[in-house]
């Protein structure tokens, strides 16, 4: 192992998982174009990690851990990851969802829940190019994986077209000419809710669900507004909503719905709120800024008398 230069082989990882996955962990690395330089078991985590030199790409598999010494660990992670600003990719299942979310949710994170070789591949090349600045996949895709692969790729496209749409405040047209005048600003004059808005969102989300019975799941995906809705509603509702249940107002596949509450996050329109009775889980919840937009919005679809 070359401690003067962790990143002489393609990029480092330091891998967090039971022994008995440690090899498919490894492997999915290499395939990446990384190496893993050092292996963690779970109860050794408050122990051992940060001890590594350079700036490695943190891999975590929580499939197998015990929870008693997962909690743990994932404290200590996330406190030795901020300090030293490490990306994580997380292999998860989906059981996993809110105690993961409740400790490592953020811009530098990377959730797969329940992820395929080549998703975890495709995400360890992705955070591992970014963290060593070259592109290293090393891995022969068939063709049918490819596709997969190109799917994903523009996947992250939209979500960052999105964010740079989100945090510039540009609400200029793609495709041309004279259209962007007639939009509004995101910033809109404040108004309040109304009697009957919480059941006017609950009507307009299980609208949203009718299309699937007649055209067929996966068409209309629109993973952001549809927990814009949720949240929105819960807190007119005055409920809380937990990751997991997020995930499922998503109606996409977890992975998916687990980057875009990320993406929102990092976009200020959704915050985390930690649990006050267990800190095993985590509340997701709009911000200021994103209940005025749902509240404009809401006094707008009023006005035109649709839903």
């Amino acid at each position: 192992m070359d401690q003067l230069n962790p990143y002489r082989d393609g990029f480092a990882v330091v891998l967090i998982s039971t022994p008995a996955l440690a090899g498919a962990a490894t492997q999915a690395v290499q395939q990446a174009g990384g190496r893993v330089m050092r292996s963690i078991d779970w109860p050794a985590v408050a122990e051992e990690i940060g001890r590594q030199a350079g700036r490695p790409l943190l891999l975590i598999d929580t499939h197998g851990a015990p929870a008693t010494a997962m909690e743990v660990a994932l404290a200590r992670i996330d406190a030795v990851a901020t300090a030293l600003d490490l990306p994580i990719v997380v292999s998860l299942s989906t059981q996993d969802i809110d105690l993961v979310a409740a400790m490592l949710l953020g811009p530098r994170v990377a959730m797969l829940c329940d992820a395929s070789e080549l998703e975890l591949v495709a995400a360890l090349a992705v955070a591992g190019a970014t963290n060593s600045g070259a592109t290293m996949v090393h891995s022969h895709f068939h063709e049918g994986e490819s596709e997969r692969l190109r799917q994903l790729n523009a996947e992250v496209a939209r979500i960052a077209e999105v964010l740079a749409r989100l945090s510039t405040g540009d609400e200029e047209e793609r495709r041309g000419g004279g259209v962007s005048d007639r939009h509004q600003s995101f910033h809109v004059a404040a108004t309040r809710p109304q009697p009957g808005d919480a059941e006017l969102i609950r009507r307009m989300i299980r609208a949203r669900r009718l299309r699937d019975g007649f055209f067929g799941a996966g068409l209309f995906e629109e993973p952001a507004w549809d927990m814009l809705l949720d949240l929105y509603a819960a807190h007119l509702e005055g409920t809380r909503v937990s990751v997991s249940s997020l995930c499922i107002a998503a109606a996409v596949a977890p992975t998916t719905a687990l980057r875009w509450i990320g993406k929102m996050t990092e976009a200020g329109l959704f915050t985390r709120q930690p649990d006050p009775v267990d800190r095993r889980r985590a509340f997701m919840v709009l911000t200021e800024r994103a209940l005025e937009g749902m509240r404009a919005y809401l006094a707008a679809v009023r006005r035109l008398g649709t839903t």
